[in-house]
């Protein structure tokens, strides 16, 4: 019965909610970054490149041609697919920089609705015979051992 107890403690610990909460969000977020790069963004890297497909490209490591990644997987052959590996490297180069300005534009966002802090009360201060640091409710100076003017 402990266990089921120590189990009920840790998932409504709020720590757990929050990560079951930010997985979430971060599927939807890459469904809607993945749309992105393979709708988007893909097709205007393939014409600025010559209408190149990078998801297409591949090396049939039998030796044969085949024409099309689709076919050469349907044949059963062994391929270096080293097109989809670039998608993805980009893929993860767009999620990695549109997450980057996300958390940019939130502390920016943060740092315009914060108020300022107010200023802490100093803690030392110079002793004006020997200029040493001091506590503040200092009466002599431990340094010098001058006594020090009362303050008002």
């Amino acid at each position: 019965m402990s266990l089921i107890k120590e189990f009920r403690e840790f998932i409504s610990r709020g720590n757990v909610v929050d990560m079951a909460v930010g997985v979430i969000v971060g599927g939807a977020f890459s469904t809607i970054v993945n749309s992105l790069v393979n709708d988007i963004i893909m097709p205007v890297i393939s014409i600025a490149t010559g209408k190149i497909d990078f998801s297409s490209m591949f090396i049939a490591l039998n030796g044969e041609h085949y024409a099309s990644l689709n076919a050469a997987k349907d044949a059963g052959a062994a391929v270096f697919a080293y097109g989809s590996f670039i998608q993805n490297v980009i893929q993860f180069l767009l999620i990695a920089f549109v997450l980057f300005m996300v958390i940019k534009g939130i502390n920016k966002a943060h740092d315009t609705f914060e108020k300022p802090k107010p200023a802490e009360a100093p803690t030392t201060k110079i002793c004006p015979f020997c200029k040493s640091e001091i506590p503040v409710d200092a009466t002599r100076c431990p340094h010098c051992t001058s006594e020090l003017p009362k303050e008002s």
